[in-house]
């Protein structure tokens, strides 16, 4: 896809999400979900879109699924690595339960919330505050799942292969881990489990707009 290309496409979605923000109750948030594969750049555009809303004068929450992960201990195992890391890699029933949910119902939320990430072997606490929010905007890998899709307004697919993700995470890193473990984690874990997700879920299907972040597709 073109630049013109890509930048027409993102205009639509940010027109999308202020359409559906204009048509829904003013008592309640619209509920943006932003996924797509490992290292595809979810953070990267969900910033992107968030300071457009900003901007359109919406107040903006943005939520990090990461922060969901469970401890390694939990979403990682040697037997069968890649089915282990779809059905346990996040804790999104409690992620939607006791933020995601309330914020979209209430637009305001005070929560204290254990969090992780890939490098952390404990939780660590974290306060989600937010006020009179808008629209929320909710970006991580699995959001898609059937479990999970209806809840959002607005559903945004990140497109990226695999090859270009997987340059981007040895490149910083990702995860903590020197660039060879970045690979195997990626290749042997990570994707894996995408493949699942894929075949599965069909999420890119499910969206309602897809947004290339891959100058190679």
């Amino acid at each position: 896809m073109n630049v013109e290309a890509c930048l027409h496409q993102f205009d639509r979605v940010i027109s999308e999400i202020l359409a559906r923000r204009a048509d829904a109750s003013a008592k309640r948030a619209v509920l943006v979900g932003i996924s797509g594969i490992d290292a595809s750049g979810k953070g990267f555009i969900t910033e992107k879109i968030a300071k457009r809303l900003q901007e359109s004068g919406s107040r903006v929450a943005m939520i990090n699924a990461d922060d969901w992960l469970n401890l390694p201990e939990v979403c990682l195992s040697r037997h069968n690595p890649a089915e282990h890391f779809y059905e346990h890699a996040m804790r999104l029933d409690e992620m939607f339960n006791r933020l995601i949910v309330p914020l979209k119902e209430k637009r305001s939320i005070s929560v204290l919330a254990e969090c992780a990430d890939a490098k952390t072997t404990v939780y660590r606490k974290h306060l989600y505050e937010f006020r009179n929010i808008d629209i929320v905007l909710v970006e991580g890998i699995f959001l898609f799942k059937p479990s999970y899709r209806d809840h959002f307004d607005v559903k945004i697919w990140i497109d990226c292969s695999f090859a270009t993700a997987l340059k981007r995470a040895s490149m910083r890193c990702q995860e903590g881990l020197p660039p060879a473990e970045t690979v195997r984690a990626f290749t042997e874990i990570y994707f894996p489990a995408q493949g699942l997700h894929f075949a599965r879920d069909n999420p890119r299907a499910s969206a309602d707009a897809v947004l290339s972040n891959d100058p190679s597709m």
